[in-house]
Formats: structure tokens, sequence, C-alpha cells
């Protein structure tokens, strides 16, 4: 059986989901992680999903805000056996666990890849700044023309070609002078034998030579130098080498609209520090209507009080005039 791990939260039009089928899953925000999420509340190894026989378990790799399964906070290392639609939270992203017999994703390694960039261009996008990476000419005819590479994995075309993704009307280009494709976080660049060749960083390519675009670096085809920008994988750069945010204790993080995460209750006569769990924090109005007992002595306790020292003493009294007229 496969798992399949769906963000769920995540605010675009549908939640990234990711497929695998492998002994171990780690989710974390760092670059080796088969999940990773560029959150700064999600610790750089924050928990791993593991097969057990015919069952998959979720451990917390000691977290610096904590995994929970559903309300459940799960102490370290302490392995918690997952179920189809639970929800798993690690720092304040919402995970599904969806466990299911269909292929696992290709190409697990660039396709988490995408979408940790994809939750970065989201958040970049809801601030207001650039999300999407381009390409424009810092020199040369057409100087300030840009071309934005919003599709990963689609080639673009830049040369003197009218039809061209980025037309430049350069007469030192060939017609179709470089393809740019953009892998994850790498923009390559192929020359298509053109016919005065492309320098990256004064390296001249070979022809069909496919090289990554370092950052930094200008591309020179004929006499225009292309200038390559992504603001979205440098984000993601700084929230990995970030240190974890931690969350505020009075901070209230809901599941995600229309799920109720499902826990079990703990068994009868065993506390939530004996079965390795502890309830999350939840946040409760004040019942006043249940008051606690202040364990002093209340009015009626003292009235109850004295009309028992009064009935004793008639008792008495009654007692000794009895003696003494006898």
């Amino acid at each position: 059986m496969a798992l399949t791990v769906v963000v769920r939260s995540f605010d675009g039009k549908s939640a990234p989901r990711i497929t695998l089928d492998a002994p171990r899953i780690v989710i974390g925000r760092g670059d080796g992680c088969e999940i990773r999420l560029p959150d700064p509340s999600v610790s750089h190894r924050h928990a791993s999903i593991r097969q057990r026989g015919a069952e998959y378990i979720v451990l917390d790799e000691g977290s610096t805000n904590g995994t929970f399964v559903g309300p459940v906070r799960l102490a370290p290392q302490a392995p918690r056996v997952l179920r189809s639609g639970d929800l798993v939270r690690v720092g304040r992203v919402w995970l599904e666990i969806v466990i299911e017999q269909i292929p696992p994703t290709p190409n697990a390694t660039l396709a988490t890849c995408e979408m940790a960039l994809a939750l970065v261009a989201e958040a970049l996008a809801a601030e207001g700044a650039p999300a999407v990476p381009r390409v424009h000419i810092a020199e040369g005819p057409g100087m300030g023309a840009e071309l934005t590479l919003d599709t990963s994995g689609r080639t673009y075309v830049v040369g003197r070609l009218k039809s061209a993704d980025l037309s430049i009307d350069d007469p030192d280009l060939s017609r179709r002078h470089v393809e740019l494709v953009r892998r994850g976080e790498k923009l390559v660049i192929i020359d298509l034998g053109s016919k005065n060749g492309s320098k990256l960083a004064e390296r001249k390519l070979d022809s069909g030579e496919e090289i990554a675009w370092p950052k930094g670096a200008s591309l020179q085809i004929g006499a225009t130098r292309l200038v390559y920008e992504d603001p979205v994988s440098e984000a993601l750069e700084q929230l990995e080498k970030a240190a974890d945010e931690r969350i505020r204790d009075n901070e209230l993080i809901d599941p995600p609209t229309g799920t109720t995460p499902r826990a079990e209750p703990t068994p009868s006569g065993a506390s939530a520090k004996s079965s390795g769990r502890r309830d999350a924090p939840v946040s409760k109005r004040p019942n006043r209507a249940v008051r606690a007992d202040p364990g002093g002595w209340t009015l009626a306790d003292v009235l109850v009080a004295f009309l028992a020292v009064v009935v004793l003493g008639m008792s008495i009294a009654g007692l000794v005039w009895l003696m003494r007229s006898g």
C-alpha cells in the first residue's frame, strides 16, 4: 500500500499531494526531506513516517513545536499507528494521510521540491511580493524586456524568431538561439547550435549542452546580456536556513475547514503520560456554574455546628439536674 500526504494548510485551488512507497518518509523544512514544508514553525527534520509490517507509524523527531495526530501530541520517538484519513499537524501545517493502492508519484524528489516552491510562491503572492522566476534583458537590444518562467518543465525558446518565447531583435542571435527549462530550483540552459555561441559566466557552451544557470551569473548571447532572477527559490533557501519559530502557547491552530481531527480515547486507567501522549493545548472558556471547593467552613457548616453545641449543652444540663434531684 502506498501512502499519500496531502498538504491541507494550502490556500490555493487544490491541495498539493505526494504519493510515496518507501520504508521511511521524513517530514520537515530541510532540503533532504521527502515531504518538504517551508514553514518556520516546522523543524528541519520534524517527523518521520515509517513502514512497520502492514502498518504505517508516525514519530516525532524531537521537533521544536511537536507533532500531533488530531488533537493528540506525540512524545518524541513515541510511535503512533496511522489510519487512512488521519490529520497530522507539524508546526502550523496540517497534513492528511491517505493509505491506498495507487502508484507512487513519478520523480518524487522533484515533485516535493515543486510543492515547496508552490507553497512559498503562494505566501509571497499573498504579501504582494514578486513570486515568479524570470529572465530579463540587462544589456542590448530590447533592454528591460523579460520572460516569466511560470511553468516548471516547460521549454522556453530565446532567439531572433518572432514566435520565440523571448524574441530579441539582435542580428547576432540565431533564430532559435537557446532553450530554457525550469526544473525545481534549477534553470537549465541548452544552446541550440547557435551561430555565434552562448557564454554563461564567461564559459562558452557547447552545442546541445545542458547546464544549470548559477545564481548571480549572466548569459551572453550576441550583443544581449540576460539575467536570471528567482525570488521563490531565494525565499525557500532563506526559510531552510532560518531557526525554528516557536508557536505561542495561546495560539490556536484549527484544522482545515470541513475536517475533524480523529482522536482515540485514552484507555481506562491510563494517563496521557503513561500512554506516551498528551493532549494538545485547547482554549476553554471558564465554566462559571462550577466553582472549586474553597476548603474552608461555609455559613451552613457554622449553623449546624452551633446547633449541635446547643443540643449537646442542653443534654449535659438535663443530666446534671437529674443527678442532683436523685
